[in-house]
């Protein structure tokens, strides 16, 4: 099948709800495609709008961690999306195919994807459906984010739901504050990634539940189990760095680029370092956000500074936690009352001794005087 004159197609590499990805070749150039058929059977009038935005939105970018755009346009009356070939498959064909991933691997994933994010972030661009199918890895494991069918701009105040009132996205992967209809932003994103690291590390996602309103209401009101109590071999640094990205209040987690550049520095193969107490905020369990500061707390002025995890439970304080996490916990050294001086010690005594001097001289007086009266 050729189309448009010069697009010849192959074979079908993937379906989806809006159309069907061909493995294909540029007649004109030589090289090898990937071309998305917008599927045309007129079930969904915005389909060609969401299709169109998918390509302006994703021709806005380029970067070797997110999929290129190539083409567009319409060939018997179906919109066509010309793309960048990615020899490989998903990280959910990965995860498949060999389990949850080793943390060298999933420090790169979760590099590459925090790169490919920022860069979309730079441009204003939200992608709303970060999930391990979006996540395309070649065959030297470079991971590109692929799919901004969804993607909206920070400033479009439809970003949060459809014309039908559904909110959209993958609800496994949902940010708290989209369940609730807040417009999605860069930090939705980002919670989102990190409920994606989860489920590689883990093997399932944070929170399932058998209907979407439970599942919803588990990002809003549930915290996650720690990785390492459900089998995951994840350094301490890196499981509190990926609780950090799983925190309820977007304002609390680290950005996209401090994530790409926290994995990359290899910080995630330590442990974490102690937090100032005065970083904890208030009786809600939860550390005060460090973006306002010149650098996140823990870590020296000018590296690259991540959003430190959420304030770990005290021992007892919370069911389900082990004696492993006393390994991240924050310790706060009291600081031991000063004994008293010597010198300190005979100005008490002495005025203790004047103030007993004074009293015996006053009875005293007051004897002698009513027996002279």
């Amino acid at each position: 099948m050729l189309v448009a004159g010069r697009y010849r197609l192959d074979t079908v590499i993937g379906r989806g709800g809006m159309g069907e990805v061909w493995r294909g070749l540029d007649e004109v150039l030589g090289r090898q495609i990937a071309v998305k058929l917008l599927l045309n059977d007129g079930s969904d009038a915005s389909a060609e709008a969401r299709f169109r935005l998918e390509a302006q939105t994703s021709a806005r970018l380029n970067h070797p961690h997110v999929v290129g755009t190539l083409d567009f346009g319409a060939w018997e009356d179906r919109c066509f999306l010309v793309m960048e070939l990615i020899e490989g498959d998903s990280l959910a064909g990965e995860l498949t195919a060999g389990g949850p991933l080793t943390p060298e691997r999933l420090a790169q994933v979760a590099q590459h994807s925090a790169e490919g994010l920022a860069a979309a972030h730079a441009q204003g661009i939200v992608h709303r459906d970060v999930k391990p199918g979006n996540l395309l890895s070649d065959q030297q494991g470079t991971v590109r984010i692929a799919d901004f069918g969804i993607a909206r701009f920070v400033d479009d105040p439809s970003g949060a739901l459809t014309t039908t009132g559904q909110i959209v996205g993958t609800g496994l992967y949902l940010a708290p504050e989209r369940a609730i209809g807040t417009p999605a932003s860069a930090a939705s994103d980002m919670y989102s990634l990190g409920c994606v690291l989860y489920h590689l590390a883990v093997g399932s996602p944070p929170f399932e539940a058998s209907t979407a309103t439970a599942l919803l209401y588990q990002h809003v009101d549930s915290a996650p189990v720690p990785p390492h109590q459900r089998g995951a071999a994840l350094p301490p640094a890196f499981e509190a760095y990926l609780l950090s990205m799983l925190v309820k209040r977007p304002e609390e987690r680290p950005t996209a680029r401090q994530a790409a550049d926290w994995f990359a520095g290899g910080a995630w193969r330590g442990v974490p370092e102690p937090l100032p107490p005065e970083q904890w905020g208030g009786g809600s369990g939860q550390r005060r956000a460090p973006s306002q500061r010149g650098t996140a707390p823990g870590h020296r002025r000018g590296a690259s500074a991540p959003a430190p995890a959420p304030r770990p439970a005290r021992a007892g304080a919370a069911p389900g936690t082990s004696g492993r996490d006393s390994e991240w916990n924050t310790s706060v050294h009291r600081v031991p009352a000063r004994r008293p001086g010597l010198r300190s010690s005979l100005r008490r005594h002495s005025r203790t001794a004047a103030l007993v001097g004074g009293t015996v001289l006053f009875v005293s007086a007051l004897l002698v005087g009513k027996a002279w009266f």
